[in-house]
């Protein structure tokens, strides 16, 4: 990437050639992520509904990301955690989420910013979302400042009505290897032109 004098930044090249400046990827990545926020915000009220669970894959090197170092040792790159049956604490924030889970009979906390997802997997309705991960710049901010802050003033509204929930039962572990049903995820490289 290169300086530009309109933002700092130069994005990707469109056809022919044109430099997109709005940044069209990240807008995109980022509003996905929201998804991610909005379905996590939902289970941190009422519980995971029906038959939905989640599988969440993350960068554990990503400024933000909180986890042991007996974890972080185990997992210096990459980790999945799955929220089903056994989780505690879960409480989201405007750019991460935090949650207890146990790995080996421990509990562990983990705190993940949302700019650290790799990938997101409910298989009960086999919806995903893939993502690019990168490390932010110093001085750099949040792909997801706007959209987080508009989110927190519709959630702020809505919570001001009472609604009666009841939490589900629900677990996390940690995944390492694909099985042969693996996800169906939805890439932002498949709505790039080429």
């Amino acid at each position: 990437m290169t300086d530009t004098p309109g933002n700092g930044k130069e994005g990707p090249q469109g056809p022919g050639g044109v430099v997109d400046l709005m940044r069209y990827d990240l807008l995109t990545q980022a509003a996905l992520r929201q998804v991610i926020r909005m379905a996590l915000k939902r289970v941190e009220k009422e519980g995971l509904p029906g038959e939905h669970h989640f599988y969440i894959a993350f960068d554990t090197r990503h400024p933000g990301v909180v986890l042991s170092e007996r974890l972080r040792e185990r997992y210096p790159e990459e980790m999945t955690i799955v929220l089903q049956h056994q989780f505690w604490n879960l409480k989201v924030h405007a750019h991460s989420f935090e949650v207890g889970l146990s790995f080996g009979g421990v509990p562990e906390r983990l705190e993940i910013p949302f700019e650290a997802i790799k990938g997101f997997f409910d298989p009960s309705v086999q919806f995903g979302l893939q993502f690019e991960v990168s490390m932010p710049e110093e001085g750099e901010t949040s792909e997801m400042e706007p959209l987080a802050a508009d989110t927190e003033e519709k959630t702020a509204s809505a919570e001001e009505k009472p609604e009666a929930s009841e939490a589900a039962e629900s677990s996390a572990t940690a995944e390492d290897e694909k099985g042969e049903d693996a996800p169906k995820v939805i890439s932002l490289d498949a709505f790039r032109k080429k």
